[in-house]
């Protein structure tokens, strides 16, 4: 199966089984969906949705947000992972939006990284989930199907799976191409233990191949 074929299974599977694919982080604006993309590293996003509702209600936007103080803010955000960095980064993060962008997400990349708390890998959700751009975000999940589907090869970074993610992909297919294989990875194709046996895709994936000759 040639490399154009093996994306192909993929999107036509995705485009009947999971058209509708998108974040399950809540969110009510870009601004909400920036906090909860930077309070959901290495943390679940069901714990971040218990977490969002008592933040967003205090500091429902930037303005409101760049005036907390790391005392006012941490007892909301202390239930996730690495609660005082985040509680720093999200501060600095509302901050520089007022100072440097009016309050508002700007939606370039290359914008979103100046900021505080904010990786490739968010910017890539922000400018994908707001705003449809051809960006591909690569968590774990992603990396790792991305390998077993054979979609990539020996990409050893999230930045070698995602340019190559991005090549191969239509473009028009990128933004939610994320979202099909992260939820993919989070409820089938599992890290350890994956439901191989009710997966849509074996018959592309390579990993099962490998074990069927094991």
């Amino acid at each position: 199966m040639t490399k154009k074929e093996r994306y192909r299974f993929l999107i036509d599977y995705f485009l009947e089984h999971a058209p509708g694919a998108e974040t399950e982080l809540i969110y009510d604006s870009p601004f909400q969906l920036l906090v909860a993309v930077i309070l959901s590293a290495q943390c679940t996003d069901k714990r971040v949705n218990l977490t969002t509702p008592f933040l967003f209600e205090k500091f429902p936007d930037a303005a409101s947000l760049s005036k907390a103080t790391f005392d006012e803010l941490f007892p909301l955000v202390k239930s996730i992972s690495y609660p005082n960095n985040k509680t720093k980064h999200l501060i600095g993060m509302a901050r520089m939006l007022m100072e440097k962008f009016d309050g508002k997400v700007p939606m370039t990349v290359e914008e979103l990284v100046q900021l505080p708390g904010v990786g490739r890998k968010t910017a890539n959700v922000i400018t994908s989930v707001i705003d449809n751009q051809p960006n591909m975000a690569v968590d774990t999940h992603v990396f790792r199907v991305s390998a077993r589907l054979g979609l990539t090869t020996n990409a050893k970074t999230p930045l070698a799976a995602e340019k190559q993610l991005v090549e191969h992909l239509p473009a028009e297919y990128v933004h939610i191409a994320h979202h099909w294989l992260i939820l993919h990875g989070r409820y089938i194709c599992t890290a350890r233990n994956p439901a191989c046996s009710r997966c849509g895709l074996s018959g592309i994936c390579k990993y099962v191949n490998k074990k069927k000759k094991t």
